[in-house]
């Protein structure tokens, strides 16, 4: 299977979830940076996928699968034992369906644009920074009492969740105020896995061959 990433961007969700599963990837470098978003080749990314962002999963089979949360899911079925996702029509299936979705509705889309362009404006970055404060005020809520997001087992949504906390310092908006997603922090990156996949995600196609 195919994964079109960029560094540190979102696709490193999916990324985690693939190492922690044991599922092999062939990592396809997207330069978003530019416009239009090229690939290593040179080929315009819209041909490939025309919602023009990562990530995108293509199957063996050649089917694509876009949006990272719908992702995250997909490859957590593929190794159930794994135990990255309850099994579908369970209650705790259900509770992972709405932390991955107020991950990514409440807390991704209150980043990205808003805090990663400064053209929006001041007030508008001031705005997204409350905004992310709150949503991690409920995320911290959510922890009290337990070691990862649902419970005492990783799933996931803490995947996605590293995304948005990794991203917390270069967009300034502080963890102070956040002790339990600290530690919480502290244990996603002690995980051999989430760490094998951010050296293998965080690297350009230029870097890998150096």
């Amino acid at each position: 299977m195919q994964l079109y990433y960029h560094p540190y961007a979102c696709s490193l969700a999916p990324a985690i979830v693939a190492a922690e599963a044991g599922i092999a990837l062939d990592l396809v470098h997207v330069d978003i940076l530019g416009a239009p978003h090229r690939l290593g080749d040179g080929t315009d990314y819209r041909d490939v996928n025309a919602r023009n962002y990562v990530p995108l999963l293509v199957r063996d089979d050649g089917s694509e699968v876009s949006e990272a949360g719908i992702i995250l899911k997909v490859l957590a079925d593929l190794n159930p034992t794994s135990g990255l996702a309850p099994a579908v029509g369970s209650p705790e299936r259900l509770l992972l369906e709405q932390w991955l979705t107020f991950l990514g509705t409440e807390l991704h889309k209150s980043y990205s644009p808003w805090l990663f362009h400064p053209e929006v404006g001041a007030t508008a970055q001031a705005y997204a920074r409350d905004l992310v404060a709150r949503r991690y005020a409920i995320v911290e809520a959510q922890l009290d009492g337990r070691t990862w997001l649902l419970g005492e087992t990783f799933s996931v949504a803490d995947a996605y969740l590293f995304v948005m906390v990794n991203w917390a310092a270069a967009a300034g908006t502080p963890l102070d105020a956040f002790p339990l997603i600290r530690a919480w922090f502290e244990r996603m990156k002690a995980r051999p896995k989430v760490r094998e996949a951010i050296r293998n995600h965080s690297a350009s196609p230029a870097a890998k061959a150096a």
